[in-house]
């Protein structure tokens, strides 16, 4: 596999440094879990369905597990000796927290030059905000994407992902990969600072015209793909179901209003987003209103439109492509278990759908 021979020490909780590290362990890399003697909170979250949460499971499988207390010095000699063997080191402590226990870049930099260290924190290593506690819904809210998350009130709506935990993690791993690409050239390591903050700021990229161009928040509801536009929106069907068109390209517009007898709609929609776009919306519902949702995915799949039908999770899961893709994978005991999305043609992912007990792999200490 790829990442075969590559160990990570990973002392990071929650949701994204161990999302960064499952990906490495997914695809070859020894994963240790370095865990408070308490276990990491991820252990206590939400329902189980076996000997670990699912929360756990999900973010952990095939990974090992040591428990350390760094306030111990034992303890703390017991990690550097491990350092020596690493090639990743991961942690989401507070800005000042781990060279407070002698674990920071500096302190493990000396012990392991090649070592490639990441920081995952809120609001990065420096700047205003560094040493303010926050989770995702806090992060999301400073970085404006709360704004555009307004529901039918116009008030903002808690996002049901956590994309500024998923998106740190998925940036600290593109960062992880690449330093250990430099390393090979260099043959020393680095240190990366990865801001959840940043990485929300970062992914605004399609939503910042107005901002860019006028100096103005968008307005809610009325850009390309926040409720604008007629062929980015929400329809209710007979059965009161949901389908999403999500393609607003001429061919798209022109397929379905030319299907429904309705080709003097499409000008409004060709001029972009919009209040003018009203009429076209409201046509569209009282069509979408008039057959089920499976007879609408039957007509838009032959008209080649872009598409969705709302699915539930578990409907998500059990759809015929999510089956095909295999994705979802299954262990011995018959739980469900996310796959790798990473698909390789040569040395794919070798998934091994263990969780670890805590402090199972004591042994490995030196």
């Amino acid at each position: 596999m790829k990442l075969s021979g590559i160990r990570v020490l990973d002392m990071s909780n929650f949701l994204p440094g161990p999302y960064l590290s499952l990906e490495m362990a997914d695809h070859g890399a020894e994963v240790i879990k370095i865990e408070q003697p308490a276990g990491d909170p991820g252990r206590h979250i939400g329902l189980s369905d076996g000997p670990h949460t699912v929360f756990f499971r999900n973010l952990n499988r095939g990974k090992k597990s040591i428990a350390l207390d760094l306030k111990s010095e034992h303890d703390r000699a017991a990690l550097h000796k491990l350092v020596e063997t690493a090639d990743v080191f991961i942690e989401s402590f507070r800005p000042g927290v781990a060279a407070r226990l002698g674990v920071d870049y500096a302190t493990l930099a000396r012990i392991n030059p090649r070592l490639v260290y990441c920081s995952i924190s809120a609001f990065g290593q420096d700047g205003p905000y560094r040493d303010r506690p926050a989770h995702d819904l806090a992060v999301q809210a400073l970085c404006g994407t709360l704004s555009l998350t307004a529901g039918a009130d116009t008030n903002p709506a808690i996002p049901n992902l956590p994309f500024a935990d998923l998106l740190s993690a998925l940036q600290g791993l593109s960062g992880v990969l690449m330093a250990l690409l430099r390393r090979h050239e260099t043959g020393k390591g680095d240190y990366l600072d990865i801001s959840m903050s940043d990485c929300m700021i970062a992914a605004l990229r399609n939503v910042l015209g107005s901002t860019f161009a006028h100096n103005r928040a968008p307005e809610p509801g009325q850009d390309r793909t926040t409720g604008g536009s007629a062929f980015y929106r929400i329809y209710r069907t007979r059965d009161n179901q949901h389908v999403a068109l999500a393609g607003q390209e001429p061919k798209f517009v022109h397929a379905l209003l030319n299907e429904l007898g309705r080709p003097d709609l499409a000008e409004a929609c060709l001029r972009g987003p919009g209040p003018h776009q009203a009429p076209v919306m409201e046509f569209l519902e009282q069509a979408f209103g008039q057959a089920t949702r499976a007879e609408w995915e039957a007509r838009l799949e032959a008209l080649d439109m872009c598409f969705g039908g709302v699915n539930t999770l578990p409907q998500a899961l059990q759809d015929p492509h999510t089956q095909a893709r295999a994705i979802v994978m299954r262990d011995a005991d018959g739980r469900p278990h996310i796959g790798s999305p990473i698909r390789f043609l040569h040395e794919p992912a070798t998934i091994n759908l263990e969780s670890p007990q805590l402090d199972q792999h004591r042994d490995l200490l030196p």
